[in-house]
């Protein structure tokens, strides 16, 4: 059975933040909020987390998840980028956006399947930044979504189909229902790849 913290959406309780990073740390798959749905997670480290994620979405092995990053400084570590890139990802980022960017060695080649370009995210919400601020590494992360199930906003819905499945579940209300929009940069100037929360159309 999974555990289940309330935490305020704009005012994190420190020390609940802290139990959360704890769990991550020691393994745990946990199910958070982020400025668009809510995040299926864990630390970028924890193949088994990984396998446990891919399991419970049933996705193929060759399924690229996200890295969710504390900031700016933390990207650059995971992805290569240029200084028109870089300015491009000050101004939308945290926001709901994921952006598409060449890896660099730092990120495992298990996450790696077949490719060498990554999605990263800072997503724009309180407790998601308070987490990252907690952990010295990032999350892989991906949708809450069940197979043949509806994206699910609100966290009690969410504690009724994930609660045999992870570790912790974090309630920070209601989230919207539309995932992130990705966006590729690998080719020198942006590409939709999946229109969803943040607008299309600044990029045209």
């Amino acid at each position: 059975m999974a555990q289940y913290f309330r935490i305020h959406p704009i005012n994190p309780q420190e020390r609940l933040v802290a139990q959360a990073a704890r769990i991550l740390e020691q393994g745990g798959v946990i199910v958070y909020p982020t400025d668009t749905t809510y995040g299926l997670g864990c630390l970028m480290s924890n193949r088994k987390g990984v396998d446990r994620i891919l399991r419970i979405k049933r996705l193929p092995a060759t399924h690229q998840l996200s890295i969710i990053c504390a900031d700016l400084s933390h990207i650059s570590r995971f992805a290569r980028y240029n200084n028109q890139i870089y300015r491009l990802l000050k101004r939308f980022l945290p926001g709901p956006y994921t952006f598409v960017l060449e890896a660099t060695r730092d990120v495992p080649k298990k996450i790696l399947p077949k490719r060498k370009t990554i999605g990263l995210r800072i997503p724009d919400h309180p407790v998601c930044l308070e987490l990252m601020r907690h952990l010295n590494e990032p999350i892989l992360s991906t949708s809450f979504r069940l197979p043949d199930a509806p994206i699910l906003s609100d966290p009690e819905l969410i504690r009724d189909q994930a609660n045999s499945l992870v570790d912790l579940i974090v309630d920070s209300g209601q989230c919207p229902e539309v995932p992130s929009t990705i966006v590729n940069l690998t080719s020198g100037y942006p590409e939709i790849l999946r229109e969803g929360a943040g607008d299309p159309s600044v990029f045209q």
